[in-house]
């Protein structure tokens, strides 16, 4: 998944979230005029997507973040 120049539509969080029922884990990658043009750092809006997508943040590196999907447990 990537995270282009239009941000966080409605549109890309419904796909994150279509990609986690499918995958236990995956990677979103940011564009960098993403977060420029964002008021918040990638590790704050690393936070946000999850949180958007009731995922657990496994883990920022660079422009990538790595989701996982809850369980129901809530993990």
């Amino acid at each position: 998944m990537h995270v282009g120049k239009n941000g966080l539509t409605e549109g890309v969080i419904n796909e994150i979230k279509h990609q986690l029922k499918k995958k236990n884990i995956i990677k979103v990658r940011m564009l960098k005029s993403f977060i420029k043009n964002s008021e918040m750092n990638r590790k704050e809006l690393a936070k946000f997507v999850a949180k958007a997508v009731n995922a657990e943040l496994v883990e920022v590196r660079g422009y990538t973040i790595i989701l996982r999907k809850k369980d129901g447990n809530g993990i």
